[in-house]
């Protein structure tokens, strides 16, 4: 499903419910299991199948260093695939946030948004923790996007 089509974002209540779930949840590269390892992309991936069911699509392997080895932006390509972006860099509640170390590199990091001042992520040495959205982090943002409502209806448009 082409999510370009879908008319409504899941509630955000819902998607932060579940990304709160997973907190403590230890930093395991490629992984995306509750309680027992994920990395950024695993958590995203975790409450899309808590929210929605099956991945639209497989993440396939990943090397920890497959950003600066790419001229592609495969993690902000998926995203606008299968999410809603949303208009503006102002995190709100729910929303996937996407990061970019550098500016002209390809987004090599996601969390969740707790509120407009906290996110929910994972990154390598740490387990999932909510860290406050800080200058460092917002700077760093390259795209916002929402899940999608389950069952949403589509539109041809």
């Amino acid at each position: 499903m082409n999510m370009r089509e879908m008319t409504a974002a899941a509630d955000p209540d819902l998607v932060v419910a579940e990304a709160l779930r997973w907190v403590g949840t230890p930093y395991r590269h490629q992984a995306s299991r509750l309680g027992v390892g994920c990395d950024c992309l695993g958590l995203v991936r975790g409450v899309w199948r808590a929210l929605l069911g099956d991945e639209p699509e497989s993440a396939g392997p990943y090397a920890p260093d497959w950003a600066e080895t790419s001229r592609e932006d495969p993690l902000f390509a998926a995203a606008t695939k299968h999410m809603l972006a949303t208009a503006g860099l102002e995190p709100r509640r729910g929303h996937v946030l996407l990061f970019r170390w550098r500016p002209h590199m390809a987004a090599k990091h996601a969390g969740i948004a707790l509120d407009e001042k906290r996110l929910i992520h994972a990154y390598q040495g740490h387990a999932v923790m909510i860290s406050p959205l800080v200058p460092q982090w917002r700077r760093r943002i390259a795209g916002l996007f929402a899940f999608p409502a389950a069952g949403g209806s589509t539109s041809k448009r």
